[in-house]
């Protein structure tokens, strides 16, 4: 592997044993209160170091292929491929980034369900062969423009929960698959394996049964066409609790042994994203705006109104929303609780809030309803679990520019690295020493992924 882009314009902050993120985010507050006050990240890459320890304690040999849409910053993007990870790409930018970053191209896999011909050329150009498919209109299009594409099979799975309903699905059913078989036999394209992918908020981990038994079932029509398969992706959902990937590992683990034994010689891979990023982002942003609004236009719709009409309701804008970090809050439910950075007393009261971003937009409301003391234009709030969704392709909404990023490491997760063999020095003249006493200037110490 070559090692880290070098064009990237970033450092990584080495935290001394006395220093924490919570120092770094107070300083980064204070200057940017001083500078600006735009939103910004600190993002602590030693999770992503801590989450892949986890990932080889519960799920190896299962390999990772890491999604890059998830998040893209190339802070992210180097640590993961120093790691070892392999990479799911959904189109020709991200297979760019990461060859980049040197990654074989078979360590990396096409998985958008929906390609451009002109993006499937350019994987065949750059020799990445693994791809997704789950229609014969696809595998039509892979057979014109990707002559050596070896295909997984998407597979539907059965996990619709009542608020997924509306989401688009995407997989083929098992009776179609024999009709992509007998398609990719007279068009001379390899199927090698099988894919599947089971929602994080998927509760019954039976579906994981259901769809590894049905991968077992196409495995062996497969035989039936002569195709040789070796790959089996259980594709994402995995949430980053320690917890959830046990348990998932404990339903999963007999299904693979019995269906796919290491002697079947069949490689088992998976991609997780939210996993390994989700926890480890911080997003600070600042009110830039604040109304007193009616409480029954604030409740949502059939909520009973409980509170006394003297009480204030508050509406507050800040300077970053759904048109920027909070992107992914325009499909599902915001994960995070906002924290207000400014000390306050415990006795001090609360008052119904809701928060909106800066676009003026009727979509732009990032959390409905929640309690929080009363703000002034200027103060800080704090969203933890900000890494999975919020960091991709930069959006051109009302001229919105992504916030900064500010990564850390602290020495113990650093020397984890060093200890697994994968600190090289081409990653260490992107680190800087941090001490205890934080008394740092964004300009002049922290560097920026932009």
């Amino acid at each position: 592997m070559k090692g880290f882009l070098e064009d990237a314009n970033y450092s990584i902050g080495l935290l001394d044993e006395g220093a924490t993120l919570a120092d770094v985010i107070d300083n980064c507050i204070y200057e940017h209160t001083h500078t600006g006050k735009k939103a910004f990240y600190v993002g602590d890459l030693g999770k992503l170091v801590r989450n892949n320890i986890q990932w080889q304690n519960v799920m190896a040999p299962i390999k990772p292929f890491y999604p890059v849409k998830c998040n893209s910053t190339p802070g992210v993007l180097e640590i993961l491929g120093t790691l070892g990870v392999g990479f799911a790409c959904s189109s020709k930018s991200e297979m760019a980034l990461v060859q980049d970053l040197g990654i074989s191209p078979e360590n990396i896999i096409y998985t958008n369900p929906c390609k451009q011909a002109s993006q499937i050329k350019y994987a065949a150009k750059a020799g990445i062969n693994i791809m997704t498919c789950d229609s014969d209109i696809e595998l039509k299009k892979i057979s014109r423009n990707h002559p050596n594409a070896r295909l997984l099979l998407h597979i539907a799975t059965e996990d619709i929960t009542a608020g997924e309903e509306m989401n688009m699905k995407f997989g083929t059913t098992l009776k179609n698959c024999r009709h992509l078989m007998e398609c990719a036999k007279e068009l001379g394209v390899q199927i090698v394996g099988v894919k599947f992918h089971v929602s994080g908020s998927c509760k019954d981990l039976q579906t994981y049964i259901h769809a590894i038994s049905d991968a077992r079932c196409v495995f062996d029509m497969a035989e039936e066409f002569g195709f040789k398969m070796n790959m089996l992706d259980i594709g994402g959902g995995f949430t980053g609790s320690e917890l959830q990937l046990e348990e998932v590992n404990h339903v999963i683990r007999p299904l693979l042994d019995v269906y796919f034994p290491k002697e079947s010689g069949v490689n088992v891979i998976a991609e997780p994203g939210c996993y390994y990023v989700s926890s480890a982002f911080t997003l600070a942003v600042n009110v830039i705006a604040k109304k007193t609004v009616e409480y029954d236009k604030l409740l949502p719709s059939g909520v009973e109104q409980t509170r006394n009409d003297d009480e204030p309701v508050f509406t507050y804008y800040i300077n970053d929303g759904v048109y920027g970090s909070f992107a992914s809050k325009l499909s599902e439910k915001l994960n995070t609780i906002p924290e207000v950075h400014k000390k306050y007393k415990e006795d001090e009261p609360l008052f119904a809030s809701s928060l909106w971003g800066p676009s003026c937009d009727e979509l732009d409301q990032i959390v409905e309803n929640c309690l929080l003391p009363e703000l002034s234009v200027g103060d800080w709030l704090i969203f933890d679990n900000m890494g999975s969704g919020t960091l991709g392709e930069q959006s051109t909404f009302n001229d919105y520019q992504r916030p900064l990023i500010y990564y850390m490491m602290s020495f113990s997760d650093w020397d984890e690295m060093q200890d697994a063999g994968i600190a090289s020095d081409t990653l260490m003249k992107n680190f800087f020493f941090v001490p205890s006493c934080i008394q740092l200037s964004p300009e002049e110490r922290f560097s920026t992924a932009a």
